[in-house]
Formats: C-alpha cells, structure tokens, sequence
C-alpha cells in the first residue's frame, strides 16, 4: 500500500482540528490580540477590540485612545499608564485589571463589570461610568471630574483622596465605600445608598444630598 495514503487521514484530521480551534488572532501594529499577549505601548488608537479575549495581556502604556473595546474581556490585564481616553468598553469585563495611572478621560464604561480593579490615580474626568460594577476597587486618588456614575455599584470600593468634584452619583450604591478626605464639591448624591460609608475629611461644598452629618 501507499504510505502516502496511510499518512492522508491523520493530514485531514491535523486540518480539521486547526479549523476547529477557531480563527487566528488578531494583529494591529505588531500586536497580537490574545490572552497574556506581550504588547507594551502598542499603538492600538481607534482599534476595533470588541468581543476579543484579552484576559492578563499586558498593555501597559499602550495608546488605545478612541478603541472600541465593547463586551472585551480584559480580566487581570495590564493598562498600567495606559492612553484610553475616549476608548468605549460598554459592558466589558475589567475584573482585576490594572488601570493605575491610566488616563480614562471621556471613556464610556457604561456597565462595566470592574470588580476588584486597580486604578490608583488614574483619570476618569468627564467618563460615562453608568451602572459599572465597582465592587471592592481601588480608585484611591483617582480624578473623576464630572463623571456619570449613576447606579454605580461602590459598595466596599476604596475612594480616599479621589477627586469627585461635580460628578453624578444618583442611586449609586456606596455602602461600605470610602471616601476619606474625597472631593465631592458640588456633586450629587441623590438616592445613593450609603450605609456605613465613611466621609472623614471629606470636601462636601455644594454637594446635593451629601450626608453633611455623617459623623453624628
């Protein structure tokens, strides 16, 4: 017999099994798009990202100003000092993902899932945070100038020294939150849960519905 048609069916079924996998990553600018992809101060401007698995990919630095990252999956990944302002994430998963020092500057993170995320100084100011899932985050010192965080879930999210000046926290939930020496001048607060939050030393000028006697 032809050894040649011995090997054909193990040939078909290697052929089979590559289709099966599913397709090959996406590449922009040298970048491949997968999950704990290396791509460091990428250029990934405008770049369309939606649906892409982009768990633990380290993109620190990285310039994804105006990206559409719409239901992506970026779980642990890295955006460390990354560029994202204007970027879209509507409902993307940010679960644990670094955003420290990252400038999210008129972002849309409309219902976002971002339990337990870092963004430690990072920059929020202007971005749409509606009905984003904040639970147990770190936003330490973050500047969220006039964001919309309405139903936004704060429960147990760290906010100390955040700088919350005219920002919108209508029926947000920031039970447990804290907001120790925060600014909140002229924000408004109008039926957001706040049970057992702190506000020491926190800046409420001219904020609506701040819990001005929280202490007593």
């Amino acid at each position: 017999m032809n050894p040649t048609l011995l090997l054909l069916p193990l040939a078909l079924l290697a052929s089979t099994s590559l289709l099966a996998d599913g397709h090959q990553p996406t590449v922009i600018n040298g970048c491949v798009i997968q999950p704990e992809g290396k791509c460091r101060n990428a250029d990934l401007r405008n770049a369309d990202l939606s649906n892409q698995d982009m768990r633990k990919m380290d993109l620190a630095g990285a310039n994804l100003s105006g990206a559409n990252l719409r239901h992506a999956n970026l779980d642990l990944a890295n955006l460390e000092k990354a560029d994202l302002t204007g970027a879209t994430f509507t409902r993307a998963s940010l679960q644990q993902a670094n955003l420290r020092v990252a400038d999210l500057t008129n972002a849309h993170l409309v219902a976002i899932q971002g339990w337990g995320l870092f963004a430690q100084a990072a920059r929020f100011n202007g971005a749409n945070l509606t009905a984003a899932n904040l639970e147990f985050a770190r936003l330490s010192g973050a500047k969220m100038q006039g964001a919309n965080l309405t139903a936004a879930n704060l429960e147990m999210t760290w906010l100390s020294k955040a700088d919350l000046a005219r920002a919108t926290l209508t029926d947000a939930n920031l039970q447990e939150g804290k907001f120790n020496d925060a600014n909140l001048a002229e924000a408004t607060l109008t039926g957001a849960r706040r049970h057992y939050a702190t506000f020491q030393g926190t800046n409420m000028d001219s904020c609506i519905d701040c819990p001005m006697d929280w202490e007593k």
